[in-house]
């Protein structure tokens, strides 16, 4: 097979998408079905993968944000005119690159399909633009869910990261089940257990002890429960708190005032700390330091931070909801994310029931081994396979 993969998404710091598509690059080269690999940046074909090696914290701040041209971007896409304007003179744009490809397949590894003369595929990773619109800004809402709808009508075949999100993409679009492909996510080697001394300068780096913290990693915004998370660790005795507190680490996303002021509050009475954006080389040490990892989140296309923190030996607490438990299976706690008892009860056993979390660990660990991103690959290229069967 001749394929094109998109690899817009790929920007540093490296996010949920931006990771899967990188790893995609890396090993659908190695597979026997895939006779060449190009590479498409949104505009031009490009002979290797963006760098990150000169990317700072700062830099990593202002890329997540945005500068100028980002906030402008992205008060224009409020308006339905401006996106569909932009839509049709980018789709313009975008036939010339793609002349002679026929016999190609496109992946779109971001929702998103151009116009393509060849098979093409794309991955949905989920509908909470569509489902749980006050997840999302509006204009997030208004671009992202007219660009799914298009590309849904051009591709051959979609490609989603779970199950779940595959029975929903089923029930909302009434999109045929036989033309939808599920390529589960894994995670990087970085993420393993380490040991106290391993990790001690990144944690003493931000004031922390081994196996003294609860951690959650991800966006400060209202679809992660930060707001009942914080409620709920903050009804367990202070002198626990105080030992254990409760870690943050993550970009400030959006509609997030309310939490910040809870962690502010937190912060000031000594057992909450926000770390901020932390560097992805710091990430999997400060995974495999924590008690525990709690991930409370409402909604998710994979969670791929649960995998991350089986993979690193740390017991789990995190939401029964959307496709967390197909990550999660029986090696982690659930509990209800509207439950504010259940989840402070969550966190008291995770954190000092001795037998449960001794089996936690292993758990977590063989579970997390089950997932791999050279099946990811193998997944994805047997889509792109059906895709131009289908098309013949």
């Amino acid at each position: 097979m001749d394929v094109v993969l998109s690899v817009q998404s790929i920007k540093y710091p490296l996010t949920g998408i931006g990771r899967y598509t990188y790893e995609l690059a890396r090993h659908l080269p190695h597979l026997p079905d895939v006779q060449s690999l190009r590479f498409f940046d949104g505009e031009n074909f490009v002979d290797r993968l963006p760098d990150a090696s000169s990317l700072s914290a700062d830099d990593a701040v202002r890329a997540f944000h945005g500068g100028p041209v980002h906030r402008l971007k992205r008060f224009l896409a409020r308006s339905r005119l401006v996106v569909d304007a932009y839509r049709f003179l980018k789709a313009r744009t975008e036939k010339s690159p793609f002349a002679g490809l026929e016999n190609h397949v496109y992946h779109g590894t971001n929702f998103y399909v151009p116009r393509f003369p060849g098979a093409s595929v794309v991955t949905i990773h989920d509908l909470s633009v569509f489902t749980m619109q006050h997840f999302h800004p509006r204009e997030r809402v208004t671009y992202l869910g007219r660009e799914v709808e298009a590309s849904l009508k051009r591709v051959d075949r979609i490609i989603t990261d779970s199950d779940y999100i595959k029975a929903e993409i089923i029930s909302y679009f009434g999109f045929p089940e036989e033309r939808i492909s599920v390529a589960k996510l894994a995670c990087g080697e970085e993420f393993r257990p380490r040991a106290a001394e391993e990790v001690a300068e990144v944690l003493a780096h931000y004031g922390l002890a081994y196996g003294e913290y609860a951690f959650y990693a991800g966006t400060i915004e209202p679809r992660k429960n930060l707001s009942n998370l914080i409620e709920a660790y903050g009804r367990m005795p202070s002198s626990v708190r105080e030992k254990r507190p409760l870690v943050l680490a993550g970009f400030k996303g959006w509609n997030n005032a309310d939490i910040l002021n809870r962690i502010e509050q937190g912060k000031r009475e000594g057992w909450i700390k926000y770390l901020g954006y932390v560097p992805n080389d710091h990430l999997p040490h400060l995974l495999s330091g924590a008690a525990l990892f709690t991930f409370p989140s409402w909604y998710e296309g994979f969670g791929l931070p649960v995998l991350e923190a089986m993979a690193s030996g740390v017991p789990v607490m995190t939401s029964p909801l959307s496709c967390l438990p197909e990550v999660g299976g029986s090696a982690v706690l659930y509990a209800q994310p509207d439950r504010i008892d259940e989840m402070t009860q969550g966190c008291e056993r995770a954190l000092f029931d001795e037998a449960w979390r001794s089996k936690a660990r292993a758990d977590g660990l063989a579970r997390a081994a089950t997932f791999s991103w050279q099946r990811c690959a193998e997944d994805t290229a047997h889509a792109y396979a059906l895709a131009l069967k289908n098309r013949k």
